[in-house]
């Protein structure tokens, strides 16, 4: 009885003296690492250190099993099962902090690059998705399965899914196309050639969100959206031009109109933070004598396409009352009476 005892004792204090020794060292090692990361300018020391915090606890455990089963006098068949058992947590631990961890990175790597991808999007699945997919087939290897058996089941499988599922398939290698043509971008505003307009809030693998001006939802279907004529407003960059017609009186002097414009211009331009000084506002006499009027065309960058409106609304009430002080006449439309 008492070396029956003893088999089960010796086994069970291995893993707990083994497992609490683990504990304690993962405790001083992520403490150490805190404080390195913290000493260091980059992201990659605490999204490494943050990664690993809970499957290292995985490991711990799997170390401190492994210790009490190779102790244990379990007959060999179940100490194989439970070994592998072990090794199957630890792949899996391994996969799902190395999926996390490339997820975090690419969201660094495209903050700091700028670059057209969603931090939710199709690029962080995909990412996600081929990890996970090494993980799984080496599980596999682990237990002993081929997985060449598997592969051609899923070549020969893949042609029936691709025909059941070929809209999501063509949706999933649409939306790889815009992200690699970088023609539609994350942030980027953007019109539809139905006339719908807004703002690219993510690009999955799916569909596209676009959010517009009245804070509505479009989700269209990336391979809808790669067949459309799209205007891109924020390519090849935000600035944007602005035009604002003004009409006076044919009895007007066109040097002095001009030269009022072109002041309440740069008033407004150093006034209104949406308008860019550089380049500045122009004021040109096109499209010249008109039929009624003297027709001048106003002209001015400004950041985005968003600040247009804004900018339309302050420059054309400045216009106005400019030019009622200064007593230049603007005509009123005249519209013609049929016989």
């Amino acid at each position: 009885m008492d070396s029956t005892i003893m088999k089960i004792f010796i086994p069970v204090i291995a893993f707990l003296v083994s497992i609490t020794g683990l504990f304690i060292i993962r405790g001083i090692a992520f403490r150490l690492l805190r404080r390195w990361a913290e000493r260091e300018d980059t992201k990659l020391d605490t999204i490494v250190v943050e990664a690993l915090k809970t499957p290292s606890l995985y490991w711990c455990i799997a170390i401190g099993l492994f210790i009490g089963v190779d102790l244990s006098d379990l007959p060999a068949r179940y100490g194989f099962y439970i070994s592998k058992s072990i090794y199957l947590l630890i792949i899996l631990s391994i996969t799902l902090a190395a999926a996390n961890v490339s997820d975090k990175l690419l969201n660094t790597f495209i903050q700091k690059s700028s670059l057209p991808i969603s931090s939710t999007g199709l690029a962080h699945w995909m990412s996600k998705v081929t990890i996970l997919v090494l993980g799984f087939l080496i599980a596999l290897n682990v237990l002993g399965i081929s997985i060449t058996p598997l592969i051609t089941a899923l070549g020969i499988g893949g042609l029936a899914v691709a025909l059941a599922f070929q809209d999501t398939l063509a949706n999933l290698f649409a939306g790889i196309y815009l992200l690699v043509e970088k023609t539609i971008r994350v942030g980027d505003f953007i019109r539809i050639e139905n006339g719908q307009e807004g703002h690219v809030e993510d690009i999955s693998w799916r569909t596209t969100r676009i959010r517009m001006l009245t804070n509505n939802m479009i989700v269209i279907p990336n391979s809808k959206l790669s067949q459309n004529i799209v205007v891109n407003y924020s390519l090849p960059e935000k600035r944007m031009s602005v035009s604002i017609p003004v009409h006076v009186s044919c009895l007007s002097d066109p040097e002095t109109v001009e030269r009022v414009l072109a002041d309440e211009m740069g008033k407004a331009a150093a006034e209104i933070p949406e308008i860019l000084s550089d380049p500045g506002p122009v004021v040109r006499f096109i499209p010249g004598v008109g039929d009624n009027a003297l027709e001048f065309t106003l002209s001015c960058q400004v950041k985005e396409f968003t600040n247009q409106d804004l900018v339309q609304h302050e420059l054309k009430k400045r216009i106005f009352y400019r030019l009622k002080k200064e007593g230049i006449e603007i005509p009123f439309p005249r519209q013609k009476i049929g016989e």
